[in-house]
């Protein structure tokens, strides 16, 4: 198939990408910035994803650049929105409205003209912190102004496809973590114990969703393949816990890898500011093709070595 794909620097986008190329696909990626204005990890996706992805820059979604890519082709298979505004995305001030803006920029004018050149399926990427997403908490709330950002753009797609007769696609991204991810959760466990420090886990009280970045990359890939008409959503869940267990859970992993103790400890949760429990519905593991658990952790006990 032919791939639009936009948000390729990101560190799921990355991946997704490099897994749709896997699958023989062809991929044309946008970006929304010169590659010159790319630095740290998102050049580094940038310059790792594979020598067949056709790399657009300058190319925002629904600028003029971005129709005119669309018009220089006489088909496309599918699009694939998956760049997003992420600047400050946990903070109360994010922009919403800029980030739906952004995200939503001429949609209808970028669906007509991708109907007209039988694109017939679109997947949005979503989050399982919006409001009414995933499962947990009974009322299902937003965790940020950011998730509100993502639901309203799945939204507008939802009813601008539904106008063009293409098929939607939603697909709901958890925790995911592994190697080229952001200074998150994961990467902190991973950094204090390459400095032989003990990991202060402080909101071990939480139970969320965590999936091996390659394993949600094969979920996506499996996505993109399926046919289906209409509306279709996909959850896709990796370990459902703790953050108390799931660090455990890493500490066991990487300190068989690594041959030396990866040390944990547990604060006394105080800040719940976030829902208790969130998490996705639908288990991955064992599920998708061509993944291998223990060569995944096996990867990321090995990218983390690599960068001490």
């Amino acid at each position: 198939m032919r791939v639009l794909f936009t948000g390729a620097s990101s560190f799921t986008g990355y991946w997704f990408v490099r897994q749709l190329c896997h699958g023989s696909h062809e991929v044309v990626a946008t970006f929304t910035r010169e590659i010159n204005d790319y630095s740290g990890l998102r050049k580094k996706r940038i310059d790792a994803l594979p020598q067949q992805v056709a790399k657009v820059y300058s190319c925002p979604f629904g600028g003029k650049s971005f129709m005119d890519l669309i018009s220089s082709r006489d088909r496309w298979d599918v699009l694939c929105h998956h760049a997003t505004d992420t600047s400050r995305y946990k903070e109360a001030d994010f922009d919403y409205v800029r980030a739906i803006d952004q995200n939503t920029c001429h949609i209808d004018e970028v669906l007509k003209e991708l109907s007209a050149r039988e694109c017939k399926k679109i997947i949005v990427t979503g989050t399982v912190f919006e409001p009414g997403e995933g499962a947990g908490d009974p009322l299902l709330q937003a965790f940020s102004p950011y998730a509100v950002a993502k639901r309203a753009t799945a939204d507008l797609f939802h009813y601008f496809t539904t106008k063009y007769k293409t098929a939607f696609g939603k697909f709901v991204v958890p925790n995911p973590f592994g190697p080229l991810e952001e200074e998150r959760f994961t990467s902190y466990l991973m950094r204090s114990w390459l400095k032989d420090e003990t990991a202060v886990v402080k909101t071990p009280d939480y139970v969320r969703d965590n999936v091996h970045i390659g394993a949600l990359a094969g979920a996506y890939a499996d996505f993109v393949n399926r046919d289906w008409q209409g509306y279709v959503k996909f959850n896709p869940s990796g370990y459902v816990e703790s953050q108390k267990d799931f660090a455990l859970r890493v500490s066991h992993e990487v300190s068989q890898r690594w041959q030396k103790p990866c040390r944990v400890a547990f604060a006394e949760q105080k800040d719940f500011n976030e829902p208790l429990m969130r998490y996705n519905t639908d288990p991955i593991y064992g599920v998708v093709s061509d993944w291998n658990e223990a060569h995944a952790w096996d990867e990321i006990a090995e990218y983390y070595r690599e960068i001490k």
